[in-house]
């Protein structure tokens, strides 16, 4: 045990120096000797480590010549690309594009929970939405982002989908992250409400593809908000951005 502790103390340290762009994708890492002098530990342990990271395809291998970063669309530890985007230098490629996959997903989500939702979750979106005005009202960010949190969550397991909330659950951390920053700007809180509003009562009818459309609206207010407060950057540099 004490072995593959060390190993996960080396392997995580690496990945921070990758993650905080010490060593940018294509870039060659530090060889065994020279990390197992930074960390005191055997050229075993800084092995295995390397081996631990080339398996989640963050590092690659190339006989002769040494070992590479592999860019972050390559990585395949959905952990290690979460701690990229909240940690990583690329901050608004990684935001745009968490928005891309919540369209994806919450869009498809909400349809389903057209069909499926019951009287008791409606209630509890209701209940959300309300939560949000009174945060809104009284500058309680923190309340403001657990209800929006609360309020997707909600649709999630509505949908009845279990693979849904199961692929959403690692997303919870940077999500999290992103509303406190968000949230902190009143605008952004009003347009949420509107657009939180505008899904419930698509739900309450339960009209398939007007809750697919609302939802959708949300997403794109979501993006727009994020470009013009949080960002501050032109809408074509979000779309050239990239991760990693």
């Amino acid at each position: 045990m004490a072995r593959k502790s060390l190993v996960g103390v080396v392997a995580d340290e690496l990945l921070d120096r990758i993650i905080s762009g010490e060593f940018p994708p294509g870039s060659s890492v530090p060889g065994e000797l020279e990390l197992s002098a930074r960390h005191d530990v055997s050229r075993m342990t800084v092995r295995e480590a390397m081996k631990t990271l080339e398996a989640q395809r963050i590092l690659s291998v190339e006989r002769g010549r040494g070992t590479f970063v592999n860019p972050l669309n390559r990585w395949s530890s959905l952990e290690a690309v979460l701690r990229a985007a909240s940690e990583g230098q690329n901050g608004a490629a990684a935001a745009v594009q968490l928005i891309e996959l919540r369209r994806m997903l919450e869009t498809g989500a909400c349809e389903l929970a057209a069909h499926r939702i019951t009287d008791a979750e409606l209630d509890g979106l209701r209940d959300c939405v309300a939560d949000m005005r009174k945060a809104h009202q009284s500058n309680d960010v923190a309340s403001f982002v657990a209800a929006d949190l609360a309020f997707h969550d909600q649709i999630l397991h509505a949908s009845e989908n279990v693979f849904v909330a199961v692929l959403f659950e690692p997303l919870h951390r940077v999500l999290e992250k992103g509303r406190t920053e968000t949230s902190n700007v009143p605008d952004i809180q009003e347009h949420a409400i509107g657009h939180h509003q505008n899904i419930y009562e698509a739900l309450a009818v339960r009209d398939p593809q007007r809750a697919r459309n609302a939802m959708d609206a949300h997403m794109q207010q979501t993006l727009d908000d994020l470009r013009s407060y949080v960002l501050e950057v032109p809408e074509e540099s979000c779309q050239d951005a990239r991760l990693g």
